[in-house]
């Protein structure tokens, strides 16, 4: 179990930096319902990267996603294929990005956030968490990771429950600060998402370069070995 925690930590890392997600609940955190709105942000976040991951898991352990100890041979491709959609998604987004960072803009459906229903705000953090671009193939991944090892059904939810703990740590930050930082709180959060929303683009390239460069090579790895 270890060693797929240390696989699949650097993918969870990756899922919580996420500059959108965060901006958005910073955003909620300051309308009227923003304590609820927060929390059920947050909620359908875990939700979804946890519906994701268990799909994958049932997926990966009937399909023999362990033979002989060993990741079996779809598990590299599938590796292999979401490390070059990332890389090459990576190179759009860095294309794309603005020269001058003060120049960004957010998504419209961002003005929206102080208009939507507790039940759309639990499904925007559902959304952005199991259908967002990256953090979509790097749950699948980490799964795969789970469901190769060849682990206990009960070491597998356990290495998942951590998994989707740790890709919830750059929601849960702001909503603790927000719970118990006082006046403060709107100051540093404020701060937080102006620089978030200025290099949103650069820092998310960057994150899929890197990360589709690891995926590139657990593949490989595994097709080789």
């Amino acid at each position: 179990m270890g060693k797929v925690l240390g696989d699949v930590l650097g993918l969870a890392a990756g899922v919580a930096i996420s500059p959108l997600p965060i901006i958005a609940i910073i955003l909620i955190l300051a309308t009227p319902r923003g304590r609820l709105n927060g929390v059920l942000f947050t909620v359908g976040w875990l939700l979804g990267l946890s519906t994701l991951g268990a799909v994958m898991l049932a997926i990966a352990s009937p399909a023999g996603a362990s033979a002989h100890n060993h990741p079996a041979t779809w598990v590299g491709a599938l590796k292999l294929a979401l490390g070059v959609f990332l890389v090459l998604f990576g190179a759009r987004l860095w294309h794309r990005r603005p020269k001058d960072p003060s120049q960004a803009q957010l998504p419209k459906w961002m003005g929206t956030i102080d208009r939507l229903t507790p039940v759309k705000v639990l499904g925007l953090g559902l959304a952005l968490a199991a259908l967002n671009a990256k953090n979509a193939p790097l749950t699948i991944a980490a799964s795969a990771s789970i469901g190769s090892a060849g682990l206990p059904a009960g070491q597998q939810i356990a290495s998942l429950a951590i998994f989707v703990l740790i890709a919830t740590l750059g929601l849960l930050v702001p909503l603790g600060v927000f719970l118990l930082g006082g006046e403060r709180a709107k100051t540093t959060l404020s701060s937080w998402k102006d620089w978030a929303a200025q290099h949103n683009v650069a820092v998310m390239a960057v994150l899929f370069f890197v990360l589709g460069a690891k995926l590139l090579g657990d593949g490989i790895s595994i097709l080789v070995s």
